[in-house]
């Protein structure tokens, strides 16, 4: 067979192919059906991500998968992307940078048919360098292993590479992802006390919503990502979870704008949700917009089983217009119409999410405005109080504020839910981290 690393017009990422191409390309190569199963298990279950590690799949399959998903390198691509596995990601706990071990960051030389020598790595190799930390295997401090980095070259089924790791003490960890192009997107695991373990994932490089209160605007907006690469965050996110544990939800509530990349989004989901995927329950996904009426209208015409929430954050257009640039396209009403069509299509019910600031929306007068403006519609709203970053002038509302907010909700009779705080000692809000280390 024709090395595919050689041939950049046919390459495709390997989580790029769903089941049925997957298996169209073994049988293309004289395999039988199942060894898609033993390798799809491997990926979405065993949280491996380097085919050298599938033991229970031949030597020379192993190899064959490896030289099929080398990336092709890139014009103007050299010796320097290999070197830079070599490279530790950045550690940070609680906001404080130290310096890690590569089992803290989880993050190895692990296999590698490199550019220079074109030599491919093997399963005794892989041992030797520490391969993948596989879920739960924790170095002597008892931290978690993470997904290793795979740069182009790598025996893996990603493309992304490491950049940087923050954890902090609520159990919140989040990852800098750099892809092939330089582009750079985060994603979150967040852990709480009911035993909820839920990945936060990006759509796109940047955001061009330009939300004045979210950081993932800050460097503007490059590009969609792939399927590939949004099932490469849930898979590295789910990788940080020891053994026992799985991801139990997904909220798609990262960098960028959700319903103007449902092409790559969707599919990804729809392996996340699989049986044979991530097995996560369709009702455990929730897709978060800015308010995007058509990709709302889309959703419900196409029946999505996933929940839906609609960024809101204001009362009323004058606020809303000045928090979110988008409102002056679509106003309140438009959103609040296409959310309404969701409903009557799908029968599941919408949740507003609102964001308090301090001084600018978070007044039990606003609070009255916003019980209004929802009386009579079957929907929840979810009060967030703003989790600062310093880039940004806002501020957080005092929890007397928070309550007054809530309680005049109550009373109103919307319901209401509030979303606490996690996350924030790791720049665990949108764009934050990514920025923060930009020029590194």
């Amino acid at each position: 067979m024709e090395k595919t690393s050689e041939t950049t017009a046919e390459y495709r990422p390997f989580l790029e192919y769903s089941k049925e191409e997957l298996a169209a390309l073994l049988k293309s190569w004289g395999l039988p059906g199942y060894r898609v199963g033993q390798i799809r298990r491997w990926v979405f279950a065993r949280k491996t991500d380097r085919f050298s590690e599938m033991s229970d799949l031949s030597k020379e399959l192993r190899t064959k998968l490896a030289e099929a998903f080398v990336a092709p390198r890139q014009e103007g691509e050299d010796g320097e992307t290999a070197k830079k596995a070599a490279i530790l990601p950045i550690l940070l706990e609680n906001g404080v940078e130290k310096t890690p071990s590569p089992a803290e960051v989880g993050e190895t030389t692990g296999t590698a048919k490199t550019a220079e020598t074109g030599e491919f790595a093997g399963a005794a190799e892989a041992a030797e360098t520490g391969g993948i930390a596989e879920a739960g295997q924790t170095a002597a401090d008892g931290k978690s292993g993470s997904v290793a980095a795979a740069p182009v070259g790598f025996d893996s089924v990603f493309e992304g590479r490491l950049v940087a790791k923050s954890v902090s003490d609520d159990g919140s960890e989040k990852l800098l992802i750099e892809w092939r192009d330089g582009a750079r997107v985060e994603c979150v695991l967040l852990r709480d006390d009911r035993g909820h373990r839920s990945a936060c994932v990006s759509v796109q490089v940047g955001c061009a919503m330009k939300c004045a209160f979210c950081a993932s605007g800050l460097g503007g907006f490059s590009r969609n990502l792939t399927k590939s690469e949004i099932l490469e965050e849930l898979l590295r996110l789910n990788a940080l979870l020891p053994k026992e544990e799985r991801l139990t939800h997904i909220v798609v509530m990262g960098t960028g704008e959700p319903t103007l990349n449902l092409d790559a989004l969707l599919p990804a989901l729809a392996e996340a949700t699989a049986s044979d995927g991530l097995d996560l329950g369709n009702r455990k996904v929730t897709i978060s917009t800015v308010g995007i009426p058509a990709g709302i209208r889309r959703l419900a015409a196409e029946n999505v089983p996933y929940k839906l929430a609609v960024s809101l954050h204001a009362p009323n257009d004058r606020i809303r217009d000045e928090i979110m640039p988008q409102n002056r396209i679509h106003p309140i009403a438009e959103v609040l119409s296409a959310a309404d069509v969701f409903f009557k299509t799908t029968g599941r019910r919408v949740t507003f999410e609102y964001i308090l600031l301090d001084g600018i929306n978070a007044g039990v007068e606003h609070a009255l405005e916003l019980a209004r403006l929802l009386r009579n519609k079957t929907a929840i709203v979810n009060v967030i109080p703003y989790n600062p970053a310093p880039e940004l002038p806002f501020k957080t509302p005092s929890t007397q504020t928070t309550r007054r907010f809530v309680d005049a909700l109550e009373d109103a009779g919307i319901q209401v839910k509030i979303r606490f705080r996690k996350g924030d000692k790791i720049n665990a809000a949108c764009g934050q981290l990514r920025w923060s280390l930009r020029d590194r």
